[in-house]
């Protein structure tokens, strides 16, 4: 795969894959973007932008909206998977025929597989076979990507000539790609500061304030730490963009639907009815249990997810949720 003019597949239509295939056709790629809608892709097609969630944002020269996946992939140089994790081994499976044996495949969708507690590299291995495979995470709100406002980002693969090409192709002066070989701990990061940006909203919906959310977000990083590294990640890598610095901006940000369906909770409104008024998927919600059950896999203890976990099945109410964490026995910050 060369830096410049390489073919790429981006599936998943929403305002995160729309902003990343935006910002390759824009470093002068070809670009198809696939969505699950056909009447949806027409429709983007037509209008040359995302009338639904990035409705601002005209599509560069080089990108096609695309309402078949077959076509979508066929001939790419490259992949990038950014659907809901939950749909990520089925799009995967469907792709698998239709791509060259060498094709990379990265994701930049965050979560575990819903059933199985699989990280995505896992998956990804199982559904496309040996090639080349990746994750781009990171600080990100698709928006700001897509009006090319300053953003960094991780690219993270066990094949380091795959992650720095694909870098390459998103990499410019206002989009600054960071490589790694950390796949495991860049994953883990963008799956867990989901359910800990649902926490954080929670505190502030309740009105707990910044002295709370502080520390949520701190305590949260531990957690995340202590499952990280646990299960194969590195220290380093959480003290990294893919790590605190997505937590921070997803704990604090109100563009995160994570934060909002926490807000909502901590105001009173039901799951259903805040992840309804949000209109998008909100992985932490899925991806709570998942993590709590890896967690317990390990014996790793997770405190503020468990919380979480309680709080989204109706176990407790999101006051009762604060309360518990709070009523802990006091400990070691460290050890």
């Amino acid at each position: 795969m060369t830096r410049r003019d390489i073919a790429i597949a981006v599936l998943g239509a929403g305002s995160w894959g729309t902003a990343l295939a935006i910002q390759a056709a824009r470093n002068g790629h070809t670009v198809r973007l696939w969505g699950r809608d056909p009447a949806q892709m027409a429709a983007m097609a037509g209008a040359r932008c995302n009338l639904r969630y990035i409705p601002d944002v005209p599509f560069p020269d080089g990108l096609s909206a695309m309402g078949d996946l077959e076509e979508t992939v066929e001939g790419a140089d490259a992949v990038l998977v950014a659907v809901p994790s939950y749909g990520f081994r089925a799009t995967l499976e469907q792709i698998a025929p239709a791509i060259g044996p060498k094709t990379p495949v990265f994701w930049a969708s965050k979560g575990l597989e819903p059933g199985t507690r699989k990280l995505l590299h896992e998956v990804a291995a199982e559904s496309v076979g040996a090639r080349p495979l990746g994750v781009v995470s990171g600080p990100t709100f698709a928006a700001e990507v897509a009006k090319g406002l300053p953003t960094a980002v991780t690219v993270a693969s066990d094949d380091p000539l795959a992650a720095a090409d694909f870098a390459a192709c998103l990499h410019c002066n206002t989009f600054r790609t960071y490589t790694s070989g950390d796949v495991i701990g860049v994953e883990l990061g963008g799956a867990t500061k989901n359910v800990l940006a649902i926490a954080a909203g929670i505190a502030d919906g309740l009105g707990f304030g910044a002295n709370t959310r502080a520390a949520l977000i701190t305590r949260g990083l531990a957690e995340l730490m202590r499952l990280g590294v646990r299960v194969g990640g590195q220290p380093e890598t959480f003290m990294g963009l893919a790590g605190l610095g997505d937590l921070v901006l997803t704990c604090t940000d109100d563009q995160s639907r994570n934060r909002r369906l926490g807000l909502a909770l901590g105001r009173g409104q039901p799951v259903a009815g805040a992840m309804a008024a949000i209109g998008q998927a909100v992985e932490g919600v899925k991806t709570a249990p998942e993590i709590l059950a890896l967690a317990q896999t390990y014996d790793i203890d997770m405190p503020i997810t468990e919380q979480v976990c309680r709080v989204l099945t109706g176990e407790v109410a999101p006051q009762a949720a604060v309360e518990a964490l709070l009523s802990r026995e006091p400990k070691a910050e460290v050890g």
